[in-house]
């Protein structure tokens, strides 16, 4: 009886250990990430289908102006450095755009740290957490967002690859798929808890 409680009590062990550093090693890579990445978060003035079209055009005349900026960073703290340069620029390609269109909303730029659920795009998945970010916020900012990677250049057109930036193990994470690999939920749920102990 002793025996079998014995071997009860190492496989649990074995278990326990597993799992601790199966989700240990991948929370670490997430850290990692996080810690390399600038992201860019453009908030709308409204749900409004004309605010949420103009949010994306936004976008795409700030997007524009990225390839140069950060074209020669190799790192974040330089990406950082450009960014809180440029957020002059930002928002004036920002404002050109609204004018272009019409809108006399307000647009303020700045560079902040916040949190992002994780979030799925086309080719990569960026994990929950706090990250860098220049946000962008339109108007009265009450309209659902956009927001993607300015640094490395995952959604900046730009004439490298993004991907280069990370190592092979947080490529593969990159490219995983939160419904196949349930660890991104346990980050989320890690991480939000942490914001909420912030607040």
């Amino acid at each position: 009886m002793n025996f079998k409680r014995l071997n009860a009590a190492i496989m649990l062990g074995f278990i326990i250990t597993f799992t601790i550093s199966w989700i240990g090693g991948f929370m670490s890579t997430c850290s990692d990430i996080r810690e390399n990445v600038l992201r860019i978060h453009i908030i709308a003035n409204s749900d409004s289908e004309a605010d949420q079209q103009l949010k994306i055009n936004v976008r795409d005349a700030v997007l524009a102006q990225c390839p140069e900026l950060f074209s020669g960073e190799e790192n974040i703290q330089a990406a950082k450095a450009v960014a809180a340069e440029n957020l002059e620029k930002l928002e004036q390609a920002a404002k050109e755009q609204l004018q272009k269109e019409g809108k006399d909303y307000t647009v303020k730029a700045e560079l902040t740290n916040m949190y992002f659920e994780t979030r799925e795009y086309e080719s990569f998945t960026m994990p929950a957490g706090r990250y860098d970010a220049v946000r962008l916020v339109i108007g009265e900012g009450k309209g659902k967002n956009w927001w993607c990677v300015m640094f490395p250049s995952l959604c900046v057109p730009a004439a490298d690859n993004g991907m280069n930036h990370f190592s092979k193990q947080q490529q593969e994470l990159l490219e995983s798929t939160p419904k196949f690999e349930p660890r991104f939920a346990v980050v989320e749920w890690w991480e939000s808890r942490i914001v909420k102990s912030e607040e």
